[in-house]
């Protein structure tokens, strides 16, 4: 036996302990939506941004101190830190002024939407990526049915023509061609067999499976994609759409709130400071002639900043230089999202004329064959030439299906550069 065709048995004797589920497109994306691991790690991302925000607000949240200083002394009461030694003492203290700090809790707002906005880009991605996956696997089962349809035509051909050899009608290379392409259409069964095993392997990998698993694509309609008629208008809701426009618009935002942050640090801080403390009366009674158990204080603490350095100078010009950049990849990105969708819609024109002329060649092609087979009722043409004409035929089925994922890919692509990917496919 072939090495060749060795490992291919060996490549289905290992698929066949595999579990093989058939879906839709809609429940493939669905199922994405939930466990693809691309996009559970984006959404952690988002998690991590959403909590920074909260401990950048954490100075403004007030915070209560609960303890004790009570301990041995001799001498004037006091403890190791040289304060009155209490029984219990509760502290509490948080900011009312800084203006810096509510700076950075608006840019770190800004990230959070920047993680949203990027989440969603990943998930329009993991989208497109699954979309196109079931394409490949739906694609790959529909050839492998021509190839092998093929395979049955040239079959019976073959045995036709080497009837005709042992009958000294035909000469030997006839039968020698035949096989040959008999060979080809079996190495095309065993391509298409294998392309369907990786997309659906692929696929499955894609929709957060096990490394074993398969997805199969669902018998019946192929799914078919529409794309928007106008390119004008689809350009113009793609860049106004555009989550990447919005991520750089967002760290633009970020960038200069950070600017104003490193200004503020030159404005007064104030906190506020609460404290109340409980004493021991033999701790004092030896000392004072009247005494107080209760004590408190409320009170602030305003720090006004006189040299802060040349930091915040060095901080802000790095801002402004990443402020020039993100302006200069704005533009650029604007640039390129139009001239993708210009040149996605034209390779959309190119796939449906492909799509046409393949069906012009299939209908050919039909219309051949039944030629062939009225020919042969009468009795004025040999089997073979029919097998043969329906060998052809299955080879334009072949390419039929080719050019129809094709047109399906283009536009598939086209929807994903325009941003309006999710809504067609949910």
């Amino acid at each position: 036996m072939p090495i060749r065709v060795l490992f291919f048995f060996l490549t289905l004797a290992g698929a066949a302990f595999c579990q093989v589920k058939t879906m839709t497109l809609r429940e493939a994306v669905d199922l994405a939506l939930k466990q693809n691991p691309d996009l559970m790690l984006a959404r952690l991302d988002e998690l991590k941004a959403r909590q920074q925000v909260t401990i950048a607000r954490d100075p403004f949240i007030p915070k209560v101190y609960a303890g004790s200083g009570a301990a041995w002394t001799n001498g004037f009461p006091a403890n190791i830190e040289g304060q009155a030694p209490s029984i219990v003492q509760l502290r509490t203290q948080w900011t009312l002024f800084n203006r810096s700090q509510s700076y950075q809790i608006a840019a770190e707002k800004e990230n959070l939407r920047a993680a949203e906005i990027d989440s969603g880009s990943k998930q329009e991605d993991v989208l497109y990526r699954v979309a196109g996956l079931y394409l490949d696997a739906e694609q790959a089962e529909t050839a492998q049915e021509a190839a092998q349809s093929e395979v049955e035509n040239l079959s019976k051909v073959l045995e036709l023509i080497q009837a005709r050899v042992d009958e000294k009608r035909e000469l030997p290379i006839e039968a020698s061609r035949a096989k040959l392409a008999l060979e080809r259409a079996k190495n095309s069964v065993e391509s298409f067999t294998l392309d369907a095993l990786n997309a659906e392997t692929a696929l499955a990998l894609a929709l957060g499976l096990n490394p074993g698993d398969r997805v199969r694509a669902a018998a019946g309609e192929p799914a078919q994609f529409h794309v928007p008629e106008s390119e004008e208008q689809t350009i113009a809701r793609a860049l106004e759409n555009s989550r990447a426009l919005k991520k750089l618009e967002s760290e633009m935002q970020a960038r200069m709130l950070e600017i104003k942050g490193y200004r503020a640090q030159r404005l007064p801080k104030v906190d506020a400071i609460a404290q109340y403390e409980l004493f021991a009366k033999y701790y004092y009674q030896n000392y004072f002639t009247t005494f107080q158990r209760n004590s408190g204080q409320l009170g602030a603490s305003i720090e006004v900043p006189v040299l802060v350095g040349k930091s915040a100078r060095a901080y802000i010009e790095q801002a402004d230089a990443d402020l020039a950049k993100l302006r200069i990849e704005t533009a650029t990105t604007r640039a390129r999202i139009t001239a993708d969708l210009r040149r996605a819609y034209q390779e959309v024109k190119r796939a449906d004329s492909a799509r046409d002329l393949a069906q012009a060649d299939l209908e050919l092609a039909r219309e051949q064959v039944s030629m062939n087979l009225a020919q042969y009722n009468e009795g004025r043409l040999p089997m073979a030439s029919l097998e043969q004409s329906r060998a052809v035929e299955s080879e334009k089925y072949l390419a039929l299906y080719q050019a129809r994922n094709l047109t399906e890919r283009a536009r598939l692509n086209l929807l994903h550069l325009s941003g309006m990917l999710e809504t067609a496919l949910r």
